[in-house]
Order: structure tokens, then sequence, then C-alpha cells
């Protein structure tokens, strides 16, 4: 049963059998019908109480990071519990942070002083804790990407609305400085017409991207430390039996990963949303690749590209592959100029300024007004026709988003990748996964949510 087969009920119904915490979850969330509980209001002074569902490496990371922030900013967060269905994990980091520690996501969301959820599990499960969190009055920090199905962006998008949560997706490099450099530069018209986008992601993996170490004792017979709750972390996708290394490394199954498009084009498409002059949904994408290195039991490939076109004529080119780290430079092209925002094509590392390389043109002479002599830049360009350096601020791009969604979830404003932001690069992103899989072109229908296989029409 796939993820948009199973509604959130029934699946409560399903494993509403574990424990009376779980239970008595489950009967809150159907007493107030999902979308009535209350959150506490949070003062400028008040420490924010999170809880940090999915204790592998990311979130792990991301409990390190909310609590660095806290230390350094006046105690402004804590991480009030953990929740792993693998019973090391949640020990670790309970232990590490003092934490209660759950196995259940449910229990976790029913804590009455608990004010927002990191969400690092895996993406099949991202959707669903989301979803969930919010209905029960918790502000959310989803890591990218946002979700696993089309469906799932819509509910996000939807439920986020309605009870007024705070959602901030994790793709940190969105608060670096840069893209919000660009999106002036882009909007006072210093490129033109936006004509396409280009970016990358490159690594170089020995091994094999996402074959990250097993723990071999570690299972659903395990006992202890040992134990994992394999149906639990099932969840929405299809039930299999036990296997260590889609448990270890989802990330090279379709069940509950895209591969390098959820994984790793998430933080190059989230920006290039931020600079566009307003986030879009593409009408139509292309991606091919393959397993060109590393051909083992990997369901998803190694290298993986993306084209796509946008409603107002602008076109977006993305790169990648898993066997090679050699970059292009992420770039926003325009007819009166390019505006290069990461020259050195890594966009999660910090850049000291962006440039605006004006476009040098040959134009009509005024003797012979059917021929071309000469060069200068476009009639009225009012920037000049020297490349330009916009200086870029440095800080550590992952304080700063944690410092973002904290801020918002006390003043209620926007944060920097907001669920609607962060939905325009998912679309692309799930459609991209749905072309290299069907091998067919994709055709994105706003008006009625749906993929095509046929150009749709205005």
């Amino acid at each position: 049963m796939s993820a948009d087969q199973l509604d959130r009920r029934d699946f409560l119904k399903r494993t509403g059998s574990m424990g009376a915490g779980v239970a008595l979850a489950a009967k809150a969330f159907a007493k107030t019908n999902n979308k009535m509980n209350p959150s506490r209001v949070i003062g400028a002074n008040d420490r924010i109480n999170v809880a940090l569902v999915g204790c592998g490496g990311r979130g792990s990371s991301d409990a390190h990071s909310f609590t660095k922030f806290g230390e350094n900013n006046n105690n402004a967060c804590q991480i009030l519990a953990v929740c792993d269905v693998y019973a090391k994990r949640r020990r670790e980091q309970a232990e590490r942070y003092k934490a209660k520690a759950f196995a259940d996501y449910r229990e976790v969301l029913a804590m009455p002083d608990l004010d927002a959820v990191i969400v690092a599990t895996p993406d099949h499960w991202h959707a669903r804790i989301a979803l969930d969190a919010m209905d029960q009055g918790k502000d959310v920090y989803l890591e990218k990407p946002m979700c696993h199905t089309i469906k799932e962006v819509k509910e996000l998008v939807d439920t986020a609305r309605e009870t007024k949560r705070v959602m901030q997706v994790g793709s940190q490099t969105t608060s670096a400085d840069q893209w919000w450099k660009a999106k002036k530069a882009i909007a006072d018209g210093m490129i033109g017409k936006m004509i396409m986008s280009q970016g990358s992601y490159h690594r170089n993996s020995i091994e094999g991207e996402w074959n990250w170490p097993i723990d071999a004792a570690a299972g659903p017979n395990g006992s202890g430390d040992d134990h994992i709750d394999w149906n639990m972390w099932l969840g929405p996708a299809p039930k299999r039996p036990f296997d260590a290394d889609r448990f270890f490394r989802f990330r090279k199954y379709w069940d509950y990963s895209g591969g390098i498009a959820t994984d790793l084009f998430f933080h190059v498409v989230a920006p290039l949303n931020i600079c566009w002059d307003k986030p879009q949904y593409p009408v139509k994408v292309m991606a091919s690749g393959g397993k060109y290195a590393f051909v083992d039991d990997r369901e998803v490939p190694d290298t993986f590209h993306l084209l796509a076109e946008y409603p107002e004529g602008h076109s977006l080119v993305l790169s990648s592959s898993m066997a090679n780290s050699q970059h292009i430079p992420g770039l926003i092209r325009g007819h009166e100029g390019t505006i290069i925002m990461v020259e050195h094509g890594k966009f999660e590392e910090p850049t000291p300024n962006i440039l605006v390389r004006p476009e040098i043109v040959r134009l009509p002479d005024a003797a012979h007004p059917g021929e071309h002599s000469g060069h200068g830049p476009f009639p009225g360009y009012k920037f000049g026709s020297e490349e330009i350096k916009i200086p870029v601020e440095q800080y550590d791009m992952m304080q700063a988003h944690i410092g973002n969604f904290l801020q918002c979830m006390r003043t209620r404003q926007k944060p920097h990748l907001d669920v609607e932001t962060a939905a325009h690069a998912q679309i692309l992103i799930s459609l991209s996964v749905e072309s290299y899989r069907d091998g067919r072109v994709k055709y994105w229908d706003e008006k009625n949510w749906k993929t095509s296989d046929k150009p749709v029409k205005a």
C-alpha cells in the first residue's frame, strides 16, 4: 500500500495497539478532529521546547545544532524529547540531551509542553509526522525533501494554512545571504528577463553514495539496544520482510527516497525559487541518467539530470553525479545579463560575493541598419557594461536557519523556506523522479494538482 492510498486515520488504526500512550494520542487526534489543538503562546524570553523525531545521522546533527543555538542565545531552545524506532539511537540521543525517549512519535506529539518538532526520519515518513504535528498545534522543522509524494505536497500546504503553524523546511542553504542578494538584483532588473537557470550537485563517493555502515546485530528480533521496530519504520511504505540494507541505506530505494533528486537537488532548487521574482511551478519536466559507475543492488541512479520549463518563458537545467565531483557554476541567465550566485558550483558552501555580468551585444550600425557593427550594452542598460561584485555576508547558515525558524515561532511570521516556497521545489523534484522512472516527459497541471503525460491546456 502506497502513502497515497493510506489515510492517516487508517494508519492510526493499523498501529494503534502499540501501548496505552499511543492509544491516548490516537484518541486525542480523533477528539480534536486534527485541527483544534491549542499551542502555547511563546514569549520573547521563553525557552522553546523541541522534540527530535528520527535520531539517525541527520537528526543527530540537527539536535546538536539546535542545542548549540540555544546555548549561544540565552537558552533559546532545548531538546525535550527524542524518538526513534531503533532503540540504540534513541537511547544515545536521550542520554546526550537528558531528554525523554519514545519509540512512537504520537506519544511525543501528545506532550503538552512541547512547542516544536524536528522531523528527520527517512523521506517516506516526513509528511505524515509533520501533518500530525501541525494538527497537534506544534510548529515543525521538516528536513528535506519536504515529502515523498505529490499528494503530500498539497496536504502540507493546506494543513500549514489551516492550522497556522510555522513550518521551516531544512535546506539550511536558503538562509545564506547570496540568495537574498541575488533576489534583489533580479528584482531590480539587473539581468532583464530571465531565460535560464542552472545548477549542479556532484560528489565522488568511493564506495557508492548512501552505502552507510550497517549495525549487524540490529533488527526486529534484536533485544535491548539492538531492537528495531521494523513495522513502524515501514509505516506508509509497502510491507516487506526486514532488510538491514533498506533500513540503514534507505536512500538507495524508491519506496523511501527519490535518490539524488530528493536528497541533493532540493538544496539547489529551493534557493533558486528564492532568487526568482516569485516561486514557480514547472509546466514540463524531463529527466535522465543511470547507474553508470556503481552497478549494485541500488534502485536509484548514481548520475541524474533534469530539464524543466516554466510558464513565463524560463528553463532550468540541473546536473549531478555521485561518481564525479566537478560542479558547474550556479547561475541565472537573463536577456541583459547573468547573475552568478555560486561560481564554484557548491550550493551549500559559502561564497564571498555574487557576480552580475552584463551581456555585451552587437548593435545595428546607424548607417547600415540591416547590419551589425561594433558592440556595446543594451540600449538604456542602467548598470553599465562592467562586471559587478555584490558582497555576501558570511555566517553559519545552519545556525541562521534555526534562528530564523525559532524567531518565526515567536513572531508567527513566514520563515525563509516556508511550506509554499518549498512546495514549488518539491513538485519539480517529484516530477523529475516520475520522468526518470517512467521514461517519459511529465507535465504539471497546477489547477487540478496532478501529473500528466501530455501538455496541459491553459
